[in-house]
């Protein structure tokens, strides 16, 4: 986190520099307008290239492979499972029921269901145990 910090911190002090620079340049008149814009652009350009290519493209390593025996061994059915899913991805009980054209009341009788199997009082504490037990 720190190093974020930091980084962006020298990002926008390198920013300051830029507009300061372009604004000596222009008062002076050693440079014109169109110059120092096609500067700014595609300064702006080759960091946002940075910035999407060190936070948005995680390493394919970091994902975690299914435990299909756990899933069995703990006795989550299929339809189970896909709620699981969807809860981790943030959705409600009726979003849930919306997608995988099921009643309401259904969905909460999985996500009891799964409660129960994973040992967890809430949906959020299912979610952390079904990351520890590498299942989502």
């Amino acid at each position: 986190m720190k190093k974020t910090i930091f980084v962006f911190g020298l990002l926008i002090l390198a920013i300051l520099l830029l507009f300061q620079f372009s604004k000596y340049t222009l008062t002076t008149g050693d440079v014109s307008t169109e110059i120092v814009v096609s500067v700014i652009a595609l300064t702006f350009f080759f960091i946002g290239i940075f910035i999407n290519k060190k936070s948005l493209h995680k390493k394919i390593s970091d994902l975690t492979e299914i435990d299909e025996n756990k899933i069995r061994e703990l006795e989550i059915t299929t339809r189970e499972y896909e709620v699981l899913q969807y809860i981790s991805k943030g959705l409600s009980n009726k979003e849930i029921g919306e997608r995988l054209f099921l009643s309401e009341s259904t969905i909460k009788t999985h996500v009891s269901n799964l409660l129960v199997k994973l040992n967890a009082k809430r949906r959020t504490q299912a979610i952390q145990i079904a990351k520890s037990l590498k299942i989502i």
